[in-house]
């Protein structure tokens, strides 16, 4: 079976909501990416031969947002690409569905991530029959169609508050994990551990020079177990999720080039990691907090390996409770997981984050020189999935 390997991997900073990032569209967000990644590859354009980014929030977007963000990128008209929403596990899955292709043997170098821009989202009103008279409401496109469980009828944080109960995670273990998220990614800023997955952005102002991005704005320098105490739980008083256990809701995008590693010899790529494998789980909707644990047990069984292999993961913080529940079920440590911190500090521009945690985890790895790595993560009405991947 022919083998994948990742060539290179950048994403810009992640914006808060209404941050820097907000006068730029998801997909120029994206088309910055993926013109860093393939500047970082060193390739022509014109070679990639599929182009495969997740988006979540393409309501209002236009047609075929991906296909916008390779033109944002400068790819050649005839690079065809797709456009995937499997919610926050897009950009994983973009990247596993172009290892799929490449281990088929129907592609040899493809591109592929996430990108979102929730400070762009937009609200929404059922018009098109029947409103002859009198108001009607608006709806939020970011909550309806990515923090809003269809099956429950309700926030997904009130899914990640009920199964932390049900697996005996605590309200005073989330906020400690969330501290933690959030010290361990300043510290991770400050020691520029981060600089090498950064490309910085130059948003237009109306007036004057450009404005510069080049670092996260979500990690929090003035965090505190006192203050995240003191916070109120989100939607049902009985729940454990806060705003400060929980991510915010951002923007950003990530994109990584992928070749077959024949392709990479031909070309005298040196990878920056090989793709051993992936998996995909789901559950009943509620069970949210659950899917990263179980994907990665299923990947593992797969694999013959055990969790003491695995050097280092990254599980996605769709809220902490989720890394939480998950460390209980696959039985990962706490200690080599999300070690420069999570998505509680950098905040979870949804279609994105997906490439985010895979690509950080690569960057990691080889900062120790190498080992095994998983990256996971959950999406909306319990689905997950889980990616192994071989750092030298």
């Amino acid at each position: 079976m022919r083998e994948t390997v990742v060539i290179s991997a950048a994403r810009t900073p992640f914006g808060k909501l209404g941050g820097a990032l907000k006068p730029l569209k998801a997909v120029q967000l994206g088309g910055i990416a993926m013109q860093e990644a393939v500047n970082r590859a060193e390739i022509d354009g014109s070679e990639i031969e599929n182009v495969i980014f997740g988006q979540v929030l393409q309501g209002g977007c236009g047609q075929v947002p991906s296909r916008q963000a390779t033109r944002m990128a400068g790819l050649p008209w005839d690079v065809p690409s797709e456009t995937i929403n499997k919610v926050c596990a897009s950009g994983l899955r973009a990247v596993s569905m172009a290892d799929q292709a490449i281990r088929a043997g129907d592609a040899d170098l493809m591109l592929a991530g996430g990108m979102e821009s929730m400070s762009n989202a937009p609200y929404f009103v059922n018009a098109r029959w029947n409103l002859r008279m009198f108001d009607t409401k608006f709806k939020d496109l970011m909550v309806n169609d990515g923090l809003w469980c269809a099956f429950y009828d309700r926030h997904m944080a009130i899914h990640g508050g009920e199964v932390a109960l049900e697996y005996g995670v605590s309200r005073e273990e989330q906020d400690e994990w969330a501290l933690g998220s959030q010290q361990k990614a300043v510290a991770a800023m400050e020691a520029g551990r981060l600089k090498d997955e950064i490309v910085e952005v130059s948003i237009p102002q109306k007036k004057g020079e450009p404005q510069i991005c080049n670092t996260d704005e979500g990690p929090r320098r003035d965090a505190n177990l006192e203050a995240l105490k003191k916070l109120p739980p989100v939607f049902d008083k009985h729940n454990t999720v806060t705003a400060g256990n929980a991510p915010g809701v951002n923007d950003g995008a990530g994109a990584l080039v992928l070749m077959s590693k024949e392709k990479a010899q031909m070309l005298g790529k040196k990878p920056m990691a090989t793709i051993l494998g992936h998996a995909s789980v789901s559950q009943e909707a509620k069970y949210i907090a659950t899917v990263p644990g179980l994907a990665i047990n299923k990947l593992l069984k797969q694999k013959g390996l055990t969790i003491d292999q695995i050097d280092l993961l990254e599980v996605n913080e769709a809220f902490a409770a989720v890394t939480l529940v998950s460390s209980k079920i696959a039985g990962y440590p706490l200690d080599k997981t999300n070690v420069n911190g999570g998505a509680v500090a950098f905040g979870h521009p949804i279609g994105a984050s997906g490439a985010r945690v895979l690509m950080t985890l690569i960057y990691e790895l080889r900062r120790r020189g190498g080992g095994l790595g998983i990256a996971a993560i959950c999406s909306g009405a319990a689905q997950g999935d889980a990616m192994l991947i071989k750092v030298e």
